[in-house]
């Protein structure tokens, strides 16, 4: 799909990631209509880019629904926007949990069910998911978080072929650790030797590639981490001892305790 003139509308734009995302759309020739919770910072970026803004919070079930109506029809969805969710379940309180899945998985279906229907409808658009490596392989101390990436993924992968017939792409684009911008660089939590990171315009790249070449799916990591979750899909067993002995665990229990005032 070519972007230039299209109507993208980029959800969490308020973040570091969703920034880059807007930044390069905007330059990439696409008309941005950006939505966040932070009008004070959501408003000075739609300006400087020429688009929109749009504020909403994704976890009110209402949102996602009126957010498309005020957007108008549009061409591209970006689902960016998420919540962390890592740190054991029985520390989560079911509303926090609630807030977690809304925001991170129900709002996504439902924006790309309603733009979707439009889309299909003028047979042109394109719907892309943020998701995560987390969505391919599991991680002890993050059953929430995984849950909302594997379903994300699943789900797009599923609607992928559903919206084909319609000439309506739909892309999943799944970061590992990001530096710079979002949430992991924001917990400042440091990585064990070896394990590396990629740029917010790493993010930005893969999802106008996706766009642009109707790509299924475009992983955002370096060869190590790729590696594992490939290895998670044949093997989750051995997979999971790998992330052991890098010391997975131990980064989701301090994303959990430096982010536990974000659920």
């Amino acid at each position: 799909m070519d972007l230039h003139g299209a109507k993208v509308l980029v959800t969490g734009a308020t973040g570091g990631i969703g920034r880059a995302l807007a930044v390069a759309l905007a330059a990439r020739g696409g008309e941005v209509v950006l939505t966040g919770r932070r009008a004070d910072i959501l408003e000075p970026l739609a300006e400087k880019l020429g688009g929109r803004a749009i504020p909403a919070d994704l976890a009110d079930r209402h949102a996602p629904e009126k957010l498309l109506e005020a957007a108008g029809p549009i061409d591209v969805l970006v689902a960016n926007a998420a919540l962390p969710a890592q740190g054991l379940l029985a520390d989560y309180s079911l509303k926090e949990i609630d807030r977690a899945l809304d925001v991170n998985l129900r709002a996504p279906i439902v924006m790309a069910k309603l733009a979707g229907e439009e889309m299909a409808a003028r047979r042109r658009g394109h719907l892309v998911f943020i998701s995560s490596l987390s969505g391919k392989a599991a991680s002890g101390r993050s059953s929430l978080y995984n849950a909302t990436k594997f379903g994300m993924r699943g789900f797009a992968l599923a609607l992928r072929e559903d919206m084909r017939p319609h000439n309506v792409g739909v892309s999943t684009v799944c970061p590992g650790f990001i530096s710079d911008a979002g949430m992991f660089a924001d917990s400042g939590v440091s990585l064990p030797r070896g394990v590396g990171t990629r740029a917010p315009r790493d993010v930005a790249r893969a999802t106008i590639e996706a766009i642009e070449k109707d790509r299924a799916e475009v992983d955002v990591a370096p060869l190590g981490l790729r590696f594992v979750a490939l290895l998670s899909g044949a093997a989750p067993g051995l997979a999971a001892a790998v992330q052991r002995r890098m010391g997975g665990q131990k980064i989701n229990e301090q994303l959990a305790a430096r982010q536990r005032h974000k659920r």
